[in-house]
């Protein structure tokens, strides 16, 4: 009994470890109907027109990037605007 304490212990401060280590998860993109933001640190990584068309397309709307925040942790923000007066075709609605 006097050993069942401090393994107790020991698993339920590694689990708590654990779930810490996992806390910094960023996703690669993150918005609604509206629009969004991308993670900064995804720049060299990924395409951010092509995530951000990919994302507006979604919801049958275009685009529109607003600001950059060039530093580690900051983020790129764009919004999701309608067809522009004057386009022919709405845009490509992707499914995944």
């Amino acid at each position: 009994m006097r050993m069942m304490k401090p393994a107790l212990l020991a698993t339920m401060a590694s689990l708590a470890f654990c779930g810490i280590a996992r806390a910094d998860v960023v996703p690669p993109i993150k918005g609604n109907d509206t629009g969004g933001i991308i993670s900064y640190n995804l720049v060299g990584q990924i395409d951010i027109r092509a995530t951000s068309i990919a994302h507006c397309a979604q919801y049958g709307k275009v685009p529109k990037l607003l600001a950059t925040q060039a530093y580690y942790g900051g983020y790129i923000s764009f919004a999701c605007k309608w067809v522009p007066h004057g386009g022919y075709d709405r845009p490509l609605r992707t499914r995944y």
